[in-house]
């Protein structure tokens, strides 16, 4: 960006400000007003101005209680906070707007101090009656509607309740090993209790938190427009005065827009353009430390889907090297079980399907299709840390099963529309991944696997009782090597039931304006904003 002279940087900084006090509106401008909104650069780091970050999908809703999707997240990160903190590169557990927490012994009740001191975005006062109020709300709707709170606390939770202002007590009906690390989860953002009655079903589109930033505008598949809260509870936080959220598909058209200055900060970085970027001294990249996996699921509800000799001649079909080499540019690992390696309780003794087509045609003979059959192959249209290109890496599986005589036909929808059918079954076989909400193993084996979780996130419908089990009696141990063992039992069952294929452990890129400071990606794909500033 240019520097610019002093009369001028006056005149942008009076525009600047009208257009935070609501005269003027900075979210439909041109790239020349967006550039303006960031004033001037200085040697030093300074606050203030505007980050256009461009992501390659629109958010799906603006209340983290009612999604599962990553690119809400993303935005619903820095408008509300969570009881607990991650850390902020590692899900390791800090205070948030708790300062303190205490479980007794039989696990059963939790009391969280709250922090003093913090308002709403619309000024009404946090405290314990409004931790209460969301957790009460979320209880009283659907498990469809409020999947995360259902899957995660559910009737596991007797009671929340205020024992005085600043602090909150939570009664269990039985123990939930990563109680903690749920509540600081970006579903579980604190909503202000007065938004949530007066906007109703409308409140996705009209969020009001704690964080620090505050809702704007929302263009739909265009752009959302955040701006500074200037009564954050952190002192000298958020450093920006707006985000900007801007939607461009492509991945090159994204890249081409950070290069030419439309936008300062990209994810969805293709891996084979890693090189371009970092030879480009206007540009810089970033690395998110990895917790994710993509895989194809295998809809085991599904004409020969419904075999399990089917979905084991299928895995051993896919050559995951050749997907690492041709997408990611090496920059990810193969994928054998449903969660990375860095998950307490990963099972690296589990051994994977090896590349070997003539063993998948055994198989498929031995389950009676030796002549192959027909499926769907359902590409994302989206790209997402984990998967890059969807539509390619679709045509790369659709070439290995068609070795073994497997005809799959590419087909895909619009990004909301995709999910929707896929967790209602309709699906054979589907491309998705999972980026971890709390680092431990319960978020990615109960949550994608489980028999409870179907209709939500078991987008392939596995079902076994035994995995069941010890999945649930994983959820309720205080005993961390128990819980371990008992991952590592689920994982040998689910490679024999091949619900899925899992393909690969990314490490996803970023790319930014080679003048942003203070930007940590963070592991689970909700980044916080409020230390980002630039040069």
């Amino acid at each position: 960006m240019k520097k610019r002279n002093g009369i001028w940087f006056l005149i942008v900084a009076m525009l600047l400000s009208l257009a935070l006090a609501g005269c003027s509106s900075s979210s439909s401008g041109t790239k020349e007003e967006e550039d303006n909104e960031k004033g001037t650069d200085t040697e030093e780091t300074t606050s203030g101005g505007t980050l256009v970050f461009g992501r390659g999908g629109d958010s799906t809703s603006l209340d983290p209680a009612i999604t599962t999707e990553g690119e809400s997240f993303k935005v619903t990160k820095n408008i509300y906070e969570t009881l607990i903190n991650f850390g902020e590169q590692d899900t390791e557990i800090e205070a948030g707007l708790a300062t303190e927490w205490e479980t007794s012994e039989d696990g059963l009740k939790h009391t969280l101090k709250l922090r003093e001191g913090v308002k709403f975005h619309d000024g009404t006062d946090f405290n314990a009656e409004a931790v209460v109020f969301n957790f009460e709300r979320w209880k009283a709707g659907s498990a469809e509607q409020f999947y995360y709170y259902n899957s995660q606390f559910g009737d596991k939770i007797s009671e929340v309740k205020a024992v005085d202002d600043y602090t909150v007590e939570f009664i269990l009906n039985k123990p939930i090993a990563p109680f903690l690390k749920n509540l600081a989860m970006s579903p579980f953002g604190i909503a202000s209790p007065a938004a949530v009655e007066k906007h109703g079903d409308k409140f996705l589109q009209n969020p009001v938190g704690t964080g620090p930033f505050k809702f704007q505008e929302l263009k739909p598949n265009d752009r959302i427009t955040l701006v500074k809260n200037e009564d954050y509870w952190q002192e000298g936080l958020p450093k920006l005065d707006q985000v900007i959220f801007r939607v461009i598909p492509e991945n090159s058209a994204r890249l081409n827009a950070l290069a030419t200055g439309e936008v300062d900060l990209i994810d969805g970085v293709n891996f084979s353009d890693v090189g371009q970027i970092e030879g480009n001294p206007d540009l810089q990249v970033f690395e998110r430390p990895t917790l994710n996996v993509a895989y194809l699921g295998l809809t085991s509800t599904r004409g020969p889907l419904k075999e399990k000799l089917v979905r084991q001649a299928l895995n051993y079909a896919v050559d995951k090297q050749a997907l690492i080499d041709a997408f990611y540019a090496g920059a990810a690992e193969p994928a054998k079980n449903p969660m990375p390696p860095v998950v307490a309780g990963y099972n690296d003794d589990v051994q994977d399907y090896e590349y070997n087509p003539e063993k998948a045609k055994e198989l498929l003979k031995e389950a009676g299709y030796e002549d192959g059959f027909e499926m769907e192959l359902w590409a994302m249209p989206v790209p997402r840390p984990y998967m890059p290109d969807g539509q390619k890496v679709a045509e790369a599986l659709q070439a290995n099963f068609d070795a073994i005589g497997v005809k799959a036909k590419i087909v895909s929808y619009e990004w909301g529309t995709y999910l929707d059918k896929a967790k209602n079954g309709e699906a054979d076989t589907f491309l998705l991944g999972w980026t971890g909400d709390n680092g431990d193993a319960d978020n990615f084996l109960y949550v994608l696997l489980d028999q409870d979780s179907i209709g939500s996130n078991n987008y392939s419908y596995y079902k076994n009782p035994e995995v069941h089990d010890l999945l649930v009696k994983a959820q309720a141990s205080a005993d961390q090597a128990e819980r371990e063992e008992l991952y590592k039992q689920a994982q040998l069952i689910i490679k024999e039931d091949a619900p899925w294929i899992p393909l690969v452990h990314s490490r996803p890129i970023l790319a930014g304006k080679a003048d942003i400071t203070g930007f940590k990606p963070h592991p689970t794909g909700s980044d916080l904003l409020s230390t980002v500033e630039f040069k």
